[in-house]
């Protein structure tokens, strides 16, 4: 289906910033939402952002609200992810995903059908 491209991982200190990126490949990338989604070492997968088709809509964890910022640029087929005030407890492996329908809710993790190979996030304190 869609395939994801994600980019922007990187070591940095509690504090600081990070941006990821996440290209598609595929048209139909645009007509879904899209989001991110991180496990950390030896941790299930969790939801952490959420986008809709058109960007007028976001969603967000607990955990990161506030602090991250979903966007995406449907022109460009990317969809972005700016991770400020980064916290030790943010160190994980980010993917970004996308929907292949209209069902489902945003966060969750079932009704993405298509999955980037994942990213690594590390925040040393």
């Amino acid at each position: 289906q869609v395939q994801l491209v994600e980019s922007g991982g990187g070591l940095v200190q509690a504090g600081d910033s990070l941006r990821l990126s996440c290209a598609a490949s595929g048209r139909t990338f645009s007509k879904f939402t899209a989001g991110w989604f991180r496990q950390a070492p030896g941790k299930e997968s969790e939801f952490v952002a959420a986008i809709s088709s058109s960007g007028s809509n976001t969603y967000y964890a607990d955990s990161v609200k506030g602090r991250f910022t979903i966007s995406r640029d449907n022109a460009k087929n990317t969809m972005y992810l700016q991770m400020n005030s980064l916290k030790p407890e943010d160190t994980a492996i980010y993917y970004c995903a996308n929907k292949g329908s209209y069902s489902g809710t945003y966060y969750d993790s079932n009704t993405y059908t298509s999955w980037g190979q994942g990213t690594q996030v590390t925040v040393s304190s």
